[in-house]
């Protein structure tokens, strides 16, 4: 089943590539199944191309977190506090600062 759902959103971003969501859901459905390393490479891809989508930084960071990658995690975070901070995703930001307060 899992694999069936990463063909399915495999399939989604490759039609769409640049479709923000679409990759969201690829990143976070490697992350169920414990591909971190692909995880990780899908939330750069989606930061890049869409640099505004905050989830991606609170999701993408957690995934650094999981493979021991504090300092990669802690930069990730800094990056959407800023990014939050012009775009006024206040919910999130408060995330992203917990976050980063919780890694010392």
């Amino acid at each position: 089943m899992a694999s069936q759902r990463l063909e399915v959103l495999h399939s989604m971003v490759e039609a769409k590539p640049e479709d923000a969501f679409s990759r969201y859901a690829l990143a976070m459905e490697y992350v169920n199944t414990g591909g971190l390393e692909p995880a990780v490479e899908q939330f750069n891809i989606l930061l890049q191309q869409n640099p505004n989508y905050a989830a991606g930084y609170f999701h993408g960071g957690q995934t650094l977190e999981k493979l021991g990658r504090i300092d990669d995690a802690r930069e990730l975070y800094r990056r959407g506090i800023e990014v939050t901070g012009t775009t006024g995703d206040e919910h999130t930001r408060s995330e992203l600062m917990g976050a980063l307060e919780m890694l010392g």
